[in-house]
């Protein structure tokens, strides 16, 4: 039974309201998490579930997890949490997605295999796992390049919160000109390879905090005339090797900066967003099947909004 957008809206509010009832404890008794030498901040059991809830509840949907991970600690005083934490626990989230869409994956995977086996170059798995292949190439890339031409990455100016919020601010009108524009007129069925490279262009979008992948691949799916539950579903298949290689990236510096008394946070905050992304994935594709993405379109103009309007008031800083 798909959920009502009243229903959808109460449940965000909930699990927003949730993050501060779950972190108030914390900020008030607990020392704030402190950074190890090589960067990492150091969080205890508690607030890395916290995030990983943060994580997991906004991954999948277009309102940029990165931007809620980022902003959400600095708020309630624990500092941010860096890229590093972030990429890692990620990971949970690609196991909830390979745990929702086993049954696909096997799918499409095995297609492929036979489809190579028998020189069947027009097979639909075949040129959907392809597409998926060039689809990953672009965020590859520019991921590459920020690595080696921003190297502090971490502490620079596109990360900071204000930065965040604008890019909150203009994915919001984009996707709702998509929305409002978009014929939603093919399935899934009906994707091809070049639809993965254009999703994968517009995936890297992703690497500017605030932009959100759920949320620029949606849009772009939107504009390519895709249902929009379709796009949902391609951009999660998408987010597989993208999202794994970040992970995996960062996973290795961060276990070589973090003591061992941060493993046990760390992998609690994995479970806790592999959880949660579940929750998320289900939630969302039941969502789109009947409903717009009018409710995350006006959540991000709102958040973008409240945190310029808290930095112009001198609430927060823009760090």
């Amino acid at each position: 039974m798909a959920l009502s957008k009243r229903q959808w809206f109460v449940f965000m509010s909930v699990a927003s309201a949730m993050v501060s009832v779950a972190a108030f404890p914390l900020k008030v008794l607990s020392t704030p998490p402190t950074p190890e030498a090589g960067g990492v901040q150091q969080m205890n059991i508690l607030q890395a579930i916290v995030l990983g809830f943060v994580q997991g509840m906004t991954e999948f949907l277009p309102i940029s997890s990165t931007a809620h991970l980022k902003v959400v600690p600095v708020v309630l005083g624990w500092g941010d949490p860096g890229v590093a934490f972030t990429a890692v626990i990620q990971l949970g989230s690609i196991a909830a997605v390979l745990w929702y869409f086993w049954g696909d994956l096997t799918r499409i995977a095995t297609g492929a295999f036979r489809a190579i086996a028998q020189k069947d170059y027009a097979d639909y798995d075949l040129r959907l796992s392809i597409g998926i292949a060039l689809g990953t190439l672009p965020i590859i890339f520019f991921g590459l390049l920020i690595k080696r031409f921003i190297p502090d990455y971490d502490n620079s100016p596109i990360r900071s919160i204000g930065a965040i919020a604008i890019a909150s601010i203009v994915m919001s009108i984009l996707l709702g000109i998509a929305e409002k524009l978009g014929k939603r007129e093919r399935d899934f069925e009906q994707l091809t390879m070049n639809d993965g490279l254009l999703m994968g262009l517009a995936q890297s979008l992703a690497l500017i905090p605030g932009v959100s992948r759920s949320g620029s691949t949606l849009t772009a799916g939107l504009f390519m005339t895709l249902q929009r539950e379709t796009a949902a579903r391609f951009s999660f298949l998408l987010g597989i090797p993208a999202i794994t290689l970040a992970g995996l990236v960062e996973l290795k510096d961060v276990l070589g900066d973090i003591n061992s008394t941060g493993i046990v946070p760390l992998i609690a905050g994995v479970i806790s967003a592999a959880i949660f992304s579940y929750i998320s994935i289900a939630g969302l594709l039941r969502f789109l099947k009947t409903k717009s993405t009018w409710v995350f379109i006006w959540y991000r103009l709102a958040f973008g909004i409240a945190i310029l309007g808290a930095i112009s008031a001198g609430i927060l800083k823009n760090s």
